[in-house]
């Protein structure tokens, strides 16, 4: 198990909740708009190792809420199950960010209740499009198998999109059928950060207001859409 992060305190990466956030080494896609993108090779530097963390972990009972668990994608991780059981033993709520590609992996966690919430990438629209924005060939239907398994679980869970350059609103108007009426989908804004593809950080892109515009004009489509960070 490679933490190759660890944010001790955040408000924003688990919905309603006091949470630490862990980051895990290594992913299978490419994304220009990625702003971790020194932790997406499996060797990036360990910033702390399970066991401290864990120790550290148990200080924090009564502090905070839950664990989030992300990446790089965490699901590469073969250890991940073992990492998350430590956690939920410590009585922690755990929050999975995933980009879906792993079905295989995210079932049986499912299946096992070592997770309480999901956030799931949704890229692009699930076409050949999706490897514009991944920055590798992606296969969708394993995307669609990890929408199932969300959907029959019963847990909470949310889709997200990254909207910039790339990602524009007749993307977002292909994305919005893939989703049920009651699902919660999180638009959120590109930011032109360091690490980003050079192209991307110089290209024009939407801002808090226009995403809002975007949003309002696709809830007809998608009911459960929002926008990151916006209130209503």
């Amino acid at each position: 198990m490679r933490i190759v992060g660890l944010q001790r305190v955040s408000l924003l990466d688990y919905t309603d909740k006091i949470a630490a956030t862990v980051f895990l080494a290594g992913c299978n896609l490419n994304c220009g708009y990625c702003h971790n993108r020194w932790m997406l090779e499996a060797g990036a530097p360990v910033a702390i190792s399970e066991d401290a963390f864990l120790e550290w972990l148990a200080t924090r009972r009564g502090l905070l809420d839950g664990v989030c668990v992300s990446g790089g994608e965490p699901t590469l991780s073969p250890d991940l199950a073992d990492l998350l059981r430590a956690i939920k033993d410590l009585g922690f709520d755990v929050k999975l960010d995933t980009n879906g590609t792993r079905p295989e992996v995210l079932g049986p966690l499912l299946d096992e209740g070592l997770v309480d919430m999901v956030a799931m990438d949704l890229k692009a629209p699930l076409d050949e499009r999706y490897a514009e924005v991944a920055g590798r060939p992606v296969d969708v239907e394993p995307l669609r198998c990890s929408m199932a398994h969300l959907r029959r679980w019963g847990g909470a869970y949310e889709f997200r999109t990254t909207v910039g350059p790339q990602v524009g609103e007749d993307w977002l108007q292909a994305i919005a059928p893939e989703l049920l009426p009651g699902e919660v989908w999180y638009l959120q804004m590109f930011r032109a950060s360091e690490g980003v593809d050079p192209d991307l950080a110089a290209a024009e892109a939407p801002d808090e207001d226009a995403l809002a515009a975007m949003a309002a004009r696709l809830a007809e489509m998608a009911p459960g859409v929002r926008v990151r960070g916006v209130a209503g």
